[in-house]
């Protein structure tokens, strides 16, 4: 067994294209030893900012000879059809074929013989298929080539069993071909000239002696005990961002944390304004004080190692950080010389969607609607949930936030209480976008719930009125995630809202349905158990909604639930079976049985039943006491199975029987179906 080591050496890669590149590269080179015949017994790929890298361990050094039998067309087929079937097997004639009965008939069938052979022989020619499929998220080309890589490309390293494999990659144009080789580079600043490699264990070594960590978890662990060592010893701690901790791994080979300071006239600006700033611009990780708030302290990972230990690289970092928080700081104090109030004006300069009207026009449907949601979320104060409406997007044409786009709504809280508005008000206008994803904090305080449900709902029937609804994967104006946050914050704070009070297309509650499905799913909710709840219809209370799910899951766990769906599904099998053969007996079995033509005590005994239930079910459902409705239901099990035992239901020489019998179990499904529809639930 034989070792393939392959490493694409280029210029930077970006960081965010650098996993999936990794993951890529391995997938093709597996996928085309796959198709060559060549097993092997692991693969491994590496991203740095200037490499990607692929180990695969356990290959053979030769291939076996492979046979590969293909079907062909029937005998006496077309002969279009056999010079096709000949030419893909690569047989000049019929006489290299052979005849066989499949017991459908005779077909010509070909044995395909696949000359095994060296292994080295097959990778170059896989090697470079697979850097040409790479797909990359925008690639580039460079000097006369033709090739699109992500980056240029600089040098290969293709060894198989310890020896450079013959091949090579043509950029194109007037370019030299970039021969596979066995040389590769080590630190951009912190090692020189070329490094041969022998194999794997060779290359991760002279790799680490050439200050280049390969391994990307390695790579963060340094970055995150060293920036929490730093953080220790001076009493602040690291404010931990995984999205950004991948990121900075992947910008450096030879990550080197380093503690700098903010300026002290900076510690005034909102701490998400020095957040931001930091991360978006910097990528520096913030600290924060015992007590939670933002300390004067940051990290930055440089990618190198200083003669000084760091200082000339944390004063130039504090400088262009300096820089930075002098404009926010200008922002900061510009945009709290105008009220919000006095911005709206602003806001009819900015078109929100070309149909559906500006900021400002927006902005009105936002107040008059989310007063209309306050009266169905308790506490909430229709004059201050009006306010906070009409003044949550007066801080898009802040100074601050044209700066910092990801701030709005955050830094319109501020500005809100520097003005001194009630804290509700605040709140609302900072809390409006929330939840911005399942991991960020949903809304619970009155005023706040009613604007930010405000402003998904009027997302999402606005762009459904114009025909832009979600289709697949596109979904450009995030209506899965308002919907989403819909149902989260009226789940969560417990909402009594008549959705379909505010929805003007009927697929906007289908939409709302499936959305909950899939929030259902992840928590281990049946997806029928919700499609059986759904198909009562009219139901678009999401909290009675979720109710009757946990009720009738809960009782479909139990032996009781389980039994009466099966006694449900032979009544209502039975019925469906008639109906079909019988088009107008539907109409003819709706209503209850006629008590006269009851002749067995079985039939008696589940009339019997069905009062009980109905007599307990209603008042149950009306104090939307779905577990009680549920439990009601458990008496129909023991009747209905004597009934099956007992009673023949199609009596042929007795048709009005017959068409009794059938009412009464209409009957057992119509009752059932009142609670959910049981003829959704799978099984």
């Amino acid at each position: 067994m034989a070792e393939l080591l392959l490493e694409l050496l280029s210029e930077e890669i970006p960081a965010r294209m650098q996993a999936r590149a990794a993951d890529d590269l391995k997938r093709l080179v597996c996928d085309g030893l796959k198709a060559a015949g060549l097993t092997f017994t692991d693969a491994r790929a590496f991203a740095t900012p200037r490499r990607l890298a692929l180990v695969v361990d356990g290959l053979p050094v030769a291939r076996e000879d492979v046979s590969d039998e293909r079907r062909g067309p029937r005998i006496g087929a077309p002969d279009q059809a056999i010079q096709g079937f000949l030419k893909g097997a690569g047989l000049a004639s019929l006489d290299e074929a052979e005849k066989r009965e499949t017991g459908k008939g005779e077909f010509w069938f070909a044995i395909v013989t696949k000359k095994g052979g060296p292994t080295a022989e097959a990778l170059p020619e896989l090697i470079d298929a697979a850097l040409k499929a790479l797909p990359w998220p925008k690639s580039m080309k460079w000097g006369s080539g033709t090739m699109q890589w992500v980056r240029p490309l600089q040098s290969i390293v293709a060894l198989f069993d310890d020896k450079v494999l013959a091949g090579e990659v043509a950029p194109g144009g007037q370019m030299a071909p970039i021969k596979f080789g066995d040389a590769t580079r080590g630190h951009r600043f912190l090692s020189k000239g070329a490094i041969r490699v022998t194999g794997f264990a060779d290359y991760t070594a002279k790799l680490r002696a050439a200050h280049v960590m390969l391994d990307v978890a390695e790579r963060k662990r340094i970055i995150l005990e060293g920036a929490e060592k730093l953080c220790a010893g001076a009493q602040v701690t690291l404010r931990v961002d995984e999205g950004l901790l991948d990121e900075v791994a992947g910008l450096v080979e030879w990550p080197v944390p380093l503690l700098g300071t903010i300026d002290a006239a900076f510690m005034d600006v909102p701490p998400e304004v020095l957040i931001v700033s930091m991360k978006t611009h910097q990528r520096y990780f913030a600290t924060t004080t015992q007590d939670g708030l933002l300390a004067n302290r940051f990290v930055v990972v440089a990618n190198n190692v200083t003669r000084d230990g760091g200082a000339t690289v944390v004063d130039g970092n504090e400088r262009v950080l300096r820089a930075r928080l002098s404009d926010a700081k200008f922002f900061w104090d510009q945009d709290r010389k105008v009220r919000l109030e006095d911005r709206l004006p602003a806001l009819k300069n900015i078109v929100f969607h070309a149909k559906l009207g500006t900021q400002a026009e927006r902005v009105g449907r936002l107040a008059k609607l989310a007063v209309e949601i306050a009266g169905h979320v308790p506490g909430a104060d229709r004059g201050l949930v009006e306010q906070a409406a009409l003044l949550c997007k007066a801080d898009l044409v802040t100074g601050m936030v044209g700066e910092f786009p990801e701030l709005q709504g955050i830094i319109g809280r501020y500005y809100a209480l520097s003005e001194e508005l009630p804290m509700a008000v605040a709140d609302a206008i900072g809390d409006h976008y929330a939840p911005a994803g399942p991991n960020d904090r949903c809304p619970d305080a009155p005023v706040s719930i009613a604007v930010a449900l405000a402003d998904k709902l009027d997302a999402l029937v606005s762009f459904w009125s114009i025909g832009e609804k979600p289709t697949g994967s596109r979904d450009p104006f995030a209506l899965r995630r308002a919907a989403l946050g819909v149902i989260r914050m009226v789940v969560e704070n417990k909402i009594r809202l008549p959705l379909r009070n505010f929805f003007k297309a009927d697929d906007l509650m289908a939409f709302f349905a499936e959305r909950l499905k899939v929030q259902m799913r992840e928590k281990g909710v049946r997806h029928d158990v919700v499609d059986a709840v759904f198909a009562l219809g009219n139901e678009d209370d999401l909290v009675r909604l979720l109710a009757r799910v946990e009720a009738l899951q809960s009782f479909l766990g139990s032996d009781a639930g389980k039994n009466l769906l099966t006694a449900y599904g032979r009544a209502a099998n039975i019925v469906r079976a008639e109906e079909k053969k019988d088009k107008g007996l539907a109409a003819r079995i709706a209503g209850a049985p006629d008590v006269v033509l009851l002749e067995q005590i079985e039939e008696k005994a589940v009339v019997s039943a069905l009062a009980d239930v109905e007599r307990t079910k209603g008042p149950a459902l009306k104090a939307e006491d779905f577990a009680g409705a549920m439990a009601a239901l458990a008496v129909l099990r023991a009747p209905i199975d004597a009934y099956f035992e007992k009673v023949t239901v199609n009596v042929t020489d007795r048709p009005e029987l017959r068409l009794n019998r059938l009412k009464l179990l209409n009957q057992i499904r119509v009752t059932m179906d009142s609670v959910a529809d049981f003829s959704k639930i799978e099984g």
